[in-house]
């Protein structure tokens, strides 16, 4: 699992069988400490988060098409989680 923020919505008018009525959010992944790493992801959300939000994504094909409890969904990445907080503890 990763952490990040919804950055952003995607529309798309066609979408696969599997994944028609799920909505699509850009997502960018951050360290535990909130600064962002990488590039935005686009991310399927399977929790009702929204952008602003700090989520959890999972980013594995077969764990991210389960999060959707739909067998066989072509997806790469979904949002499993709405995270409170994020405490870290430095030795």
């Amino acid at each position: 699992m990763q952490i990040g923020t919804v950055v952003g919505t995607v529309v798309a008018t066609q979408k696969h069988d599997k994944i028609n009525g799920a909505k699509l959010l850009l997502v960018q992944l951050e360290h535990p400490d909130g600064s962002a790493r990488g590039v935005p992801l686009l991310a399927i959300d399977s929790v009702g988060s929204g952008v602003g939000e700090r989520v959890l994504v999972v980013i594995e094909g077969r764990a991210a098409g389960d999060a959707l409890g739909r067998k066989a969904a072509p997806v790469d990445a979904a949002i499993v989680g709405i995270i409170d907080s994020v405490n870290v503890h430095e030795p």
